[in-house]
């Protein structure tokens, strides 16, 4: 009865995700659901106790960092700055390379921390007009924003301030910087697989054309005139999360002194185990105040695009650390040994690649990649990390890998951005899915297991 609490928990929770049932409500409730078909234990001590410690102890950590990616974000969008660096590319590419154009501009924008769901805003109504003048098939658009915005940017490339490639560091004593090479050939893969497989569709559907659609909402977003900011206005805060996050990150931060976290009111840590949170936040906050500084009289109302992006991290953050809590109650559950085991037992000489099998798999589950890999490493991260290195396995090597299993099956149809990217693009799952599913999903997988076999090997 416990195995089939935790899987019938499990598949419901996939199930009302997908119907739209925040997951705020759904954790808990399918929580204690295992938990009451288990049998002998408490579920209000389970819910308060387990539960929401649990979801409390995620957005400890993590808060700083979902907040200030919003902020900065919003900053970006309402300056006019996101707008501007993504028009620069797409004005030098063209049409003849729209596919490409669309691509970079979600990937400059992303790799400088702007948030995924930003830059869909933000760049669609531009490709949108880009793929109306290049003929090009509307329905390849969605798949075009995906590949640049929930891809090698989110999981792969080395420094990316996103949240997926940060949430490994406590785990494996690492920083964003962690495995560069490895990084570097799966995005790779990644950008070119994924933008000669759109440019092969768009050559099969000549003669199509863009399509009659109706004007979406955010069509509407692009004004015929506005005062945008030069491009090298534009990308000097882009530009200064990576560059200033380096510098903290192999230059400052090893340099320091910090026995003090040793202290109990500092909880008993090294600098090893914050170094790379605090070089991403310190990073964000010095490029919101030059993005502020640089484009200071282009804000119509900044008091209010700063509080909107604070309000825009709650539902994120609380989401996953909802995600957060209910997998620290499934593994709180006898049943969950079993579990364990044979997930740890998967390939008992490749602790990498049982990792990045249950990432993907919750990941997928949960329909969020930084939901699914917090579960995994929640639950199974110190037995992965022991187990590691007890076989010589690089710590850094173990966090790439994790990340990069987060960007795989967590794009499946239910999941929140691709829902909310067709509805930006005002198409349906039918129309433009299944070239989502080939460029966010299918080449992002088998990118992760060339990384798996490499490591392996290497």
């Amino acid at each position: 009865m416990g195995l089939a609490g935790i899987f019938l928990s499990l598949i419901l929770l996939m199930y009302l995700a997908y119907r739209g049932i925040n997951v705020l409500i759904l954790a808990p409730i399918l929580s204690l659901l295992a938990v009451a078909m288990s049998g002998g234990i408490p579920l209000l001590a389970t819910y308060t106790q387990v539960f929401m410690g649990s979801l409390g102890g995620y957005v400890i950590t993590y808060f700083p960092l979902f907040m200030l990616g919003a902020i900065f974000g919003k900053i970006m969008a309402d300056s006019g700055a996101a707008r501007s660096i993504a028009e620069w590319i797409m004005a030098r590419l063209g049409p003849d390379r729209a596919i490409l154009a669309v691509v970079l501009s979600c990937g400059v924008l992303t790799y400088g921390g702007v948030s995924l769901f930003v830059v869909a805003f933000a760049v669609y109504p531009i490709a949108s007009a880009l793929f109306r003048r290049a003929d090009i098939p509307k329905r390849l658009l969605p798949a075009s924003i995906a590949l640049g915005s929930f891809t090698f940017t989110m999981t792969a490339f080395p420094g990316t301030p996103a949240i997926q490639n940060a949430i490994p560091m406590p785990f494996f004593g690492t920083n964003v910087f962690a495995a560069p090479l490895y990084g570097l050939l799966a995005g790779g893969i990644m950008l070119a697989g994924g933008t000669i497989w759109l440019n092969r569709r768009v050559r099969a559907a000549r003669g199509e054309g863009y399509g009659d659609h109706p004007a979406t909402a955010a069509d509407a977003t692009l004004p015929e005139d506005s005062d945008l900011p030069p491009f090298a206005i534009a990308i000097l805060p882009v530009v200064t999360v990576i560059a200033l996050n380096a510098t903290l990150t192999w230059l400052v931060f090893p340099a320091m002194q910090a026995d003090y976290l040793a202290l109990p009111h500092y909880g008993e840590t090294d600098l090893s185990a914050v170094a790379g949170i605090w070089a991403i936040i310190l990073s964000l906050v010095a490029s919101i105040c030059l993005a502020i500084a640089l484009n200071f009289r282009r804000f119509t109302d900044l008091r209010e695009s700063v509080n909107a992006g604070t309000i825009g991290a709650l539902l994120p953050i609380f989401n996953t650390a909802s995600e957060v809590g209910y997998g620290a109650v499934i593994a709180s559950l006898p049943a969950f040994l079993v579990i364990r085991d044979a997930v740890l037992g998967l390939f008992p000489g490749n602790p990498v690649a049982s990792l990045a099998v249950a990432v993907n798999v919750l990941a997928g589950i949960t329909g969020s990649a930084s939901g699914g890999m917090s579960i995994a490493l929640d639950t199974l991260g110190a037995q992965f990390a022991q187990m590691g290195q007890a076989q010589g396995v690089s710590m850094e090597l173990m966090h790439r890998v994790t990340s990069l299993a987060s960007g795989g099956f967590d794009a499946l149809p239910h999941n929140g951005a691709v829902i909310t990217l067709l509805a930006i693009c005002g198409l349906t799952h039918r129309k433009s899915y299944a070239d989502i599913f080939v460029v966010a999903v299918l080449i992002p997988v088998l990118a992760t297991v060339l990384v798996i076999l490499l490591g392996s090997v290497l």
